[in-house]
């Protein structure tokens, strides 16, 4: 973390803040609007943490937004993110040697694979300098950041949670949020679908406890690897092996069988006792909403090591940007080849933040038959964790640049029809909202790949045509088109619902000569002239199965928050919002630094 902190000021890319400030919504609020300015904004050194509520200074720095900008994220991989996703293609198109030259070619790539496996280290690591075991443990002694006023408690939003399987063969290393409880309790927020749940299985089939060892800090590039979607079983420290051609050096935790990083900063080890559930958060997520209370296990700490000199390493998740932008787009960028195994003919993808990337992913793709986009289609949907995409458009090579969305979203409409449409039924993200069930349901895939000849709707202005609208939808309150210069227009309809939006699009049938694609959105909460923010909503706010209704010429998408009314059943979550009263105070301490058209634009509240 020290040579982090040097590397971003030697660079420009940290601000540290002397100001006091509290680990309760205070230093998330200003982080959370810092990654929302131009090109991410800076790096945050917080050095005066205090703890309001019981009366506690911390000793140590919190950093936040370390991976928040393009150029940060290089930096911290030390290297630019195309030459780490050439190796990997190399790697997997490796040959046999035809000729000498071949030979020493491969011999130095093998060569240099011996820095890819951790390196098992003895004696006493730099994480273990201080060592507080049985009572002296004490989670709230940590910074610990309460980010958003509804959730359930303190979460520790950058830990890297090692765990094995049963029978210590196989390693996990994954990013997960960990509710403190009370000084020795942790809950796991490990979704049915991750590694650590099924290791997790296999202990409570043996009626055994769980062992996990959690570090905070150290190399970011740690921080980073947990995050890695490699296959199940395979170690995600040898992606810090394969970036840095730097052995990761790791040592065994006091308390668990578990091996970590040896100049992580923290370390919290502990045992989940297989039988024990308790109920976890709220929590405001990535997704932009509340992730509701669950029963998730639980870890007892059996021991908490540190460094003497450390700093808590923190994010904060909820509406986009915000830093897992970043580390989404490395990411993206670094799995590409692995996700080429699987999909060869697919040239580029791109997952927009700002639908919360299992939201929506955009493909590129060479299109050699008929039914090419579908097959694409079935294979991003059953393979690792783009299984829980929800919406995939396909377009052909000949597409514009994929994050060029206003070239790209006029490519698209000029193609579209409703027989492009394919709405399926799958696995989701358990932080999904939307659908009737938990864990399952609709998935829309367009085919964009080919151009149907189709004739554009009449134009009329914005407010004939809601005076149309009005006259046979009375609580209808504003609408707006987009993309009007395309054979598709999107009109957007912001209402106050009082009956499901299948009986509205019934009758705008009476008005398809001037549509073509309708969104429907709620009038409170939305500005329907903020087509980024609308992006987030709805793409959150649907079900393919539920909420796409389709006749010859037009496409109704239903973005409103559901109810009785949609036979929803399910507890419809909260906005993530910033608290007006914090703002206020960071506003006449003189600590708020922030453009009130971005607040807007970002909806902070």
């Amino acid at each position: 973390m020290k040579k982090t902190i040097e590397l971003l000021k030697n660079n420009n890319e940290l601000i540290t803040i002397e100001d006091e400030l509290d680990i309760y919504l205070e230093i998330s609020h200003i982080a959370y609007a810092e990654v929302k300015k131009s090109h991410g904004g800076k790096a945050l050194l917080f050095t005066n943490v205090v703890d309001k509520k019981n009366n506690k200074k911390f000793e140590e720095p919190v950093l936040m937004n370390v991976f928040g900008s393009y150029r940060r994220c290089e930096l911290l991989f030390g290297r630019t993110i195309e030459s780490i996703a050439d190796e990997i293609t190399s790697l997997l198109h490796m040959k046999p040697p035809t000729g000498i030259a071949d030979k020493i070619s491969m011999a130095s790539q093998m060569f240099a694979l011996k820095n890819v496996f951790p390196k098992r280290v003895k004696g006493k690591a730099q994480c273990q300098e201080v060592q507080f075991l049985h009572d002296a443990i004490d989670l709230t002694s940590l910074p610990v950041l309460t980010t958003w006023e509804q959730d359930g408690g303190p979460f520790i939003t950058m830990g890297q949670v090692y765990t094995q399987s049963l029978d210590g063969d196989m390693v996990n290393l994954g990013m997960y949020r960990l509710q403190v409880y009370d000084k020795n309790h942790l809950g796991m927020h490990w979704q049915i679908h991750k590694d650590s749940s099924h290791f997790f299985d296999q202990y409570q089939k043996a009626g055994k406890k769980m062992p996990v060892s959690i570090a905070i800090g150290g190399n970011p590039l740690y921080t980073w690897c947990a995050t890695a979607p490699l296959p199940y079983g395979v170690n995600e420290l040898l992606m810090y092996g394969l970036i840095t051609k730097t052995p990761a050096k790791i040592i065994k935790s006091l308390t668990t069988p578990l091996y970590i990083p040896t100049d992580v900063d923290y370390v919290i080890e502990g045992w989940v006792d297989t039988n024990e559930l308790k109920t976890e958060g709220p929590f405001g997520d990535h997704t932009g909403y509340y992730t509701l209370e669950e029963p998730y296990p639980v870890m007892e700490v059996s021991a908490i090591t540190m460094k003497e000199e450390k700093v808590f390493l923190a994010t904060v998740v909820g509406k986009p940007p915000l830093e897992d932008k970043y580390m989404g787009w490395a990411t993206g960028k670094i799995f590409f080849p692995l996700l080429k195994t699987t999909a060869p003919d697919l040239l580029d993808y791109h997952m927009p933040e700002n639908a919360g990337f299992h939201n929506l992913i955009i493909g590129k793709m060479k299109t050699l038959y008929k039914g090419h986009a579908k097959q694409f289609m079935h294979a991003f949907w059953g393979v690792g964790q783009m299984s829980f995409v929800k919406h995939a458009i396909f377009v052909d090579e000949n597409a514009p640049k994929l994050d060029n969305y206003h070239a790209l979203a006029t490519y698209i409409l000029n193609r579209f029809t409703p027989k492009s449409m394919f709405i399926t039924e799958g696995i989701l993200d358990a932080l999904d909202h939307s659908s009737p069930e938990t864990l399952v349901g609709g998935k829309l895939g367009i085919d964009a790949t080919a151009a149907h000849v189709i004739d554009a709707p009449q134009y009329i202005d914005d407010d004939l045509l809601l005076k149309k609208v009005k006259a046979i939808i009375p609580s209808v309150v504003d609408l707006r088109q987009y993309m009007t210069r395309t054979k598709n227009p999107i009109t957007v309809i912001s209402l106050v619902k009082t009956q499901t939006c299948k009986n509205h699009f019934q009758i705008l049938e009476a008005l398809s000569v001037y549509l073509r694609v309708v969104v429907f959105i709620d009038f409170e909460k939305n500005d329907i002239d903020n087509p980024y923010m609308l992006v987030w909503r709805v793409t959150n706010n649907i079900d393919a199965q539920r909420d796409i209704f389709i006749n010859n010429l037009m496409v109704c998408i239903d973005g409103t928050n559901k109810n009785k009314l949609d036979n929803y059943d399910r507890e419809w979550p909260d906005d993530v919002t910033c608290t007006p009263r914090v703002i206020a105070s960071l506003k006449q301490r003189g600590i708020w630094n922030f453009d009130d058209t971005l607040y807007k634009k970002y909806q902070l509240s």
